[in-house]
């Protein structure tokens, strides 16, 4: 494993977008989606998942991290949760580098957390997250990513994001 103080000071300080946090939510009878948040421009990707095995969220989280530009593709963040434990195929799969908080320290991911927060609006922790479709994630990310900032200046992730790809 890498460890997060090992991360490029670029992702520290957000000055260059493509450096991405994530985590999983859990809802009802252990059912999980994976989240991704940009760092740079808050802008948030939910990812449906059919098991919280490593194998099915490393697969399933390279097929969407395969889905962005190649500018968008820097690092990501995670916990140490077994979820991760095949970091290395993912790396090679997407280019992307995995670096890990500290153990029981998830304000090293305090974007992540934050939209955690933010989701529960939309799925509590009693949802069966199993009975809930892609397109639904879909739907939700993007009502958060029109949602204006006060940390972006009110500008919204979608627009913030926009004007890198430009």
């Amino acid at each position: 494993m890498v460890s997060i103080r090992e991360r490029p000071a670029e992702a520290e300080d957000r000055a260059i977008p493509g450096h991405w946090e994530g985590d999983l939510l859990t809802g009802a009878n252990d059912t999980n989606i994976a989240t991704l948040v940009e760092r740079h421009s808050r802008f948030t990707m939910l990812v449906k998942l059919t098991r919280r095995d490593s194998a099915t969220v490393v697969a399933a989280l390279a097929k969407q991290i395969g889905t962005l530009p190649e500018e968008l593709r820097r690092s990501l963040t995670w916990d140490q949760g077994k979820e991760m434990a095949r970091h290395r195929s993912f790396t090679v799969a997407t280019d992307l580098q995995v670096y890990f908080c500290d153990p029981r320290s998830p304000w090293q991911r305090g974007t992540n957390e934050n939209t955690n927060g933010l989701l529960r609006q939309y799925f509590p922790r009693a949802t069966n997250l199993s009975r809930v479709s892609q397109a639904q994630l879909n739907a939700v990310a993007l009502r958060l990513n029109q949602r204006p900032r006060k940390i972006l200046d009110f500008e919204t992730p979608a627009d913030r994001l926009q004007k890198v790809l430009r």
